[in-house]
């Protein structure tokens, strides 16, 4: 099996969006472009409501992804392990498709008696370990993500750090839904590191609205871009091979 590259969304709010299209649908739409999207709703004292709840888990259920709500306070480590989590989960779906092909269209990890599925395991593990990672982060900066902020900074530096021990390479990016000017906002372009962050977070500005649907939207393009630089070098090295240069 090809050691490829896991591409996540990881959106972290704590309400409802109010602003331009069903978030819900723009994470069906990554979902297609092999993109999971990841949701962390973050508490204080006041719990989300049963609308920001089935926002929150409907658009992990169409991203193909996971979702947790979480008090402030544990963040940290609710962004460490649905990230893991997330992976696995992306893993065994390409494994499951694998041994439908080879044992039949039905055929999937748990049907394996229990040294096969122990064996199947440590392949996911392997590979969980020794893939390429892309996260790109959005984070709500709505009115009433102002007080949060400072938790999601030190929750995504821990989620580096804890990432770093991995074979495989990690690149993160990191928008911020709505911008200064924009409804979406780009504020650290893809990097191994996300030690910026210490000099960007005290300077964002909180706003009223929360266009979820066009940050996912722009996240998308924003892997596109990374996308077709490289497929524009594999097909040069392609080119290479073939001609024999």
């Amino acid at each position: 099996m090809k050691k490829g590259t896991i591409k996540q969304i990881l959106l972290i709010t704590d309400g409802c969006s109010n602003q331009g299209e069903d978030p819900i649908a723009m994470a069906a739409l990554a979902k297609e472009q092999g993109i999971t999207v990841n949701v962390i709703g973050v508490m204080e004292e006041d719990v989300i409501d049963g609308k920001g709840m089935q926002e929150i888990d409907g658009i992990a259920m169409s991203g193909g992804g996971v979702s947790q709500v979480v008090y402030s306070q544990q963040l940290s480590q609710t962004v460490q392990m649905v990230t893991r989590k997330a992976m696995t989960q992306t893993i065994q779906g390409v494994v499951n498709k694998e041994l439908q092909q080879i044992l039949g269209s039905t055929t999937t990890m748990e049907d394996l008696p229990p040294d096969k599925r122990g064996e199947v395991m440590e392949v996911v593990d392997e590979i969980g370990e020794t893939s390429d990672l892309e996260v790109l982060v959005l984070v709500d900066t709505s009115a009433s993500m102002k007080h949060k902020l400072p938790t999601v900074k030190e929750a995504l530096l821990d989620l580096s750090l804890s990432l770093n021990a991995r074979i495989g390479d990690n690149h993160f990016s990191v928008f911020v839904f709505p911008g200064k000017k924009k409804d979406v906002e780009k504020v650290l372009d893809w990097t191994p590191k996300l030690e910026s962050l210490s000099s960007i977070f005290p300077k964002l500005t909180t706003g009223g609205i929360t266009p979820t649907g066009p940050a996912i939207r722009e996240a998308l393009s924003h892997f596109g871009k990374k996308r077709s630089l490289r497929s524009l070098i594999s097909r040069e090295e392609q080119y290479f091979e073939e001609s024999g240069m």
